[in-house]
């Protein structure tokens, strides 16, 4: 059996809960604009921190990605320089190989024939082996990928998204790089490609849906709890405001009702709602809570949630809506970008909610950070060997 559950206004009171219900109850929520209701942005420290944490490897993976792409999969490193700004690189490449060892490998080629040798880099074996061991994890996580594919088309209005927009977001959710060439095809029972991969007019439309699929990760939840208590667990959202964080009275009551509307699935036909009614914004909500519960870091920057307004019938000031459920969502603007993250997801500035694609990113880290250790290791070594060089010079001065 559950414990007891208290009500939601005590839980806002002590700004940390789970709402969950197991009855139905009949709400008479006060008609108020959305839009009229504030809520002052502040800042997560903890939050801004986990997104600090994967600057570096973010860099990194960005350098990897421009070698990569390269013919033959090697640069001249004077070609790379040219570069830095586009790819966010702020100090020199020569700067960055001697703080990333082990990433890539030096040698002399001619860039073209007659002309005198230059340093190139292309990728160390080491990286080599974690980039096909990252291949071997797609191909296992395959199943995945697809449900999370076409969750993103059942979501949408019309069932039909961009394939350039989905392009786009493909690191968001662990797509892999070819997946519109090399994975959709596979798949007929599930999509079908109008125009074709890499032209303006190029889309991807559901051919069939998985009622498997049509079930978010908040009614899965419920459905988990419902089975191992025995009790109906009605579906809602977590909701914890950070510590110190506060709501005025009226923003209180109305997140106290607004959370004791029923919820509505992203999944579901939302056609007949007027986009300013309350259920919309549950219904919003719920969309937002999915497409980060989708993401592999449980975040996603707006701006690219905004090149998906249309299809997901989100309003021109969507982002509002990560501020006024505070207690859901955190908006960070850590660099300058605007970013919505799943306060569940995270324990103070670490990832809990795992996806198994992150296991590509956590080897990669792990070649990191050996290079560092190895760079430690090196720099201690020279300034052991300064140091006694000075100590022998000072006993030869004696002598």
């Amino acid at each position: 059996m559950l414990p007891k559950t208290r009500t939601i206004s005590s839980y806002l009171h002590n700004h940390t809960t789970i709402f969950t219900s197991h009855t139905n109850p009949e709400t008479h929520l006060q008609v108020r604009s959305i839009s009229s209701l504030k809520v002052v942005w502040r800042k997560d420290r903890k939050l801004d921190q986990a997104i600090e944490n994967d600057k570096q490897y973010k860099l990194c993976a960005r350098v990897v990605k421009e070698v990569l792409n390269e013919p033959g999969q090697a640069i001249p490193l004077r070609y790379l320089e040219k570069r830095r700004e586009r790819l966010r690189l702020n100090i020199k490449v020569k700067t960055f190989l001697s703080r990333n060892p082990g990433l890539f490998d030096i040698y002399y080629d001619r860039i073209k024939p007659k002309t005198e040798p230059v340093k190139f880099l292309r990728i160390s074996d080491r990286l080599q082996q974690i980039l096909e061991e990252g291949n071997g994890i797609v191909m296992e996580n395959e199943p995945l990928i697809v449900s999370k594919l076409c969750k993103l088309l059942m979501m949408s209005k019309d069932k039909v998204l961009s394939s350039d927009k989905l392009v786009h977001v493909k690191r968001e959710f662990g797509f892999p790089n070819d997946f519109m060439v090399n994975l959709v095809p596979k798949y007929p029972q599930y999509f079908r490609i109008l125009g074709f991969p890499g032209e303006e007019k190029s889309f991807l439309e559901l051919v069939s849906w998985n009622p498997e699929f049509a079930k978010s990760v908040i009614e899965r939840r419920a459905e988990e709890e419902s089975n191992l208590t025995g009790i109906r667990v009605r579906p809602n959202f977590y909701y914890k405001l950070p510590s110190g964080f506060f709501l005025k009275r009226e923003m209180r009551e109305w997140v106290r009702d607004w959370m004791e509307l029923d919820y509505i699935s992203p999944y579901e036909n939302v056609s007949q709602l007027d986009q300013a009614s309350q259920e919309m914004e549950k219904r919003t909500v719920g969309v937002f809570h999915e497409l980060l519960s989708l993401s592999i870091f449980k975040r996603i920057p707006v701006p690219i949630l905004g090149k998906f307004s249309d299809e997901y019938r989100f309003s021109n000031a969507f982002s509002n809506v990560f501020t006024r459920h505070s207690g859901i969502f955190y908006l960070s603007l850590k660099g300058g970008i605007k970013t919505a993250v799943l306060r569940e997801a995270y324990k103070d500035d670490e990832l809990i909610d795992c996806d198994p694609l992150l296991e590509i990113k956590d080897k990669f880290v792990e070649l990191l950070e050996e290079g560092w250790r190895e760079r430690e290791e090196q720099l201690q070594l020279q300034m052991e060997e300064v140091k006694k060089d000075k100590e022998r010079m000072a006993m030869g001065n004696k002598e």
